[in-house]
């Protein structure tokens, strides 16, 4: 039997049994999603698909930066604080003083960079742990963000800016019923993935790696692809592409990129794989730790700007406690609790299996007390799953 065809035969328990943790969290999530559908058949509606993509994708921004943070084995709970700072210097220039939303958003990019390079310092070159530095920064920024504000709310933003979070995309190709343009992006996405999911199983038999069998993978594709296009027909049916959900997928794509094919995500997962080796092997340790939080304070930035589009105003108390999802959302997608594991696929299933719970109770008009113990049970779990599979793996090794 050639290697080809030992590749191609692998069983599907053995193939589970190498990706558990990736493997797990989707069928985590489906499990999730169904339940939440059998729950209230309302789920599952255009509208509410949509109110999910408008409500809880900077969330999902947040995790991504998040993930590289907590690869890296540090932390960050000041984000929650930056995305208010964000939001209240870009309100200040665009509501307070009248101008353009470009300069606003601008404005508020700028100040995510300055807030993660003050972190990147002292985590990087005075050598305080991330915990202790954004522990401060969250006390820090949101006393900023009351100062800015002047501890009042500053609304609306209207026009281009409100549209970030809540504009469409639809009616470019006409449609009865369907916007045809989004149905149609979803299509090209979904034959994308199909692409580059064979292309990577192509890739893997010439180095006589073990994958799929050939219909196990075309039948997982045509799942993925069917799943896709009906998520797309119910934007479609309802009001079209979102605006945040392009610049989500813009972001997922590079990031995914830059933590898996770039000289830095490796470092990055070095640093927290192995501090020691990464820098016996020549990884400049403080650099990479200082653009890790560089990184986090522009992505919390910019999910200031889609959180205070979405709400169209800037508030004192906005953004308290979203550093607590980001987390969550990255562990439960799979990162692990001292570093060095980690997907950008997997946080943002973990975020998806946080908003769809929160949309689900909130459908059943459940309090936010239970909502809560709700999602601290969920966290919980998932980070003991995560230590109960690294200690197996260990007395496997």
């Amino acid at each position: 039997m050639t290697a080809t065809s030992v590749a191609e035969t692998a069983g599907v328990g053995e193939i589970l049994k190498r990706n558990l943790r990736q493997n797990g969290i989707l069928i985590a999530f489906i499990v999730v999603f169904a339940v939440a559908a059998l729950l209230n058949p309302s789920f599952l509606s255009g509208g509410n698909i949509t109110n999910l993509v408008l409500q809880y994708s900077y969330i999902l921004i947040l995790a991504m930066g998040m993930l590289l943070v907590i690869v890296a084995a540090q932390i960050d709970l000041s984000v929650g604080s930056v995305v208010a700072l964000a939001g209240a210097v870009s309100a200040v220039l665009v509501i307070k003083n009248g101008m353009p939303w470009w300069v606003g958003v601008l404005a508020a990019l700028g100040v995510g960079l300055l807030v993660g390079a003050w972190q990147g310092f002292w985590v990087a070159f005075v050598g305080i742990p991330g915990f202790i530095v954004s522990l401060g920064g969250m006390l820090l920024f949101r006393g900023l963000t009351y100062l800015v504000l002047n501890s009042i709310s500053l609304s609306p933003f209207g026009g281009t800016y409100y549209e970030i979070a809540n504009g469409f995309q639809n009616g470019l190709l006409g449609g009865y019923g369907v916007d045809n343009f989004t149905m149609l992006v979803f299509a090209l996405g979904g034959l994308a993935f199909v692409y580059l999911q064979w292309r990577t199983r192509q890739g893997r038999l010439r180095y006589k790696q073990q994958v799929d069998g050939l219909a196990l993978f075309i039948g997982k594709q045509v799942i993925v692809f069917a799943v896709l296009m009906w998520f797309g027909y119910q934007l479609a049916t309802s009001r079209g592409l979102p605006n945040v959900l392009v610049l989500l997928i813009v972001l997922v794509i590079i990031y995914t990129l830059v933590s898996q094919k770039t000289v830095f995500g490796r470092h990055v997962f070095a640093i927290g794989g192995n501090l020691n080796a990464a820098k016996l092997s020549g990884v400049r340790v403080r650099r990479i730790n200082f653009w890790v939080f560089v990184n986090m304070g522009l992505l919390a930035a910019v999910a200031g700007i889609v959180y205070s589009s979405r709400m169209n105003a800037a508030q004192p108390n906005a953004g308290d406690g979203v550093e607590l999802d980001a987390i969550a959302a990255c562990f439960i997608g799979g990162a692990s609790t001292t570093g060095g594991i980690g997907r950008i696929g997997g946080a943002m299933i973990g975020g998806m299996i946080m908003a769809v719970m929160s949309n689900i109770m909130q459908l059943m008009g459940w309090p936010q007390p239970t909502q809560k113990v709700a999602r601290g049970l969920v966290l919980l779990l998932a980070v003991a799953f995560d230590l109960w599979n690294r200690r197996r793996a260990e007395t496997a090794a």
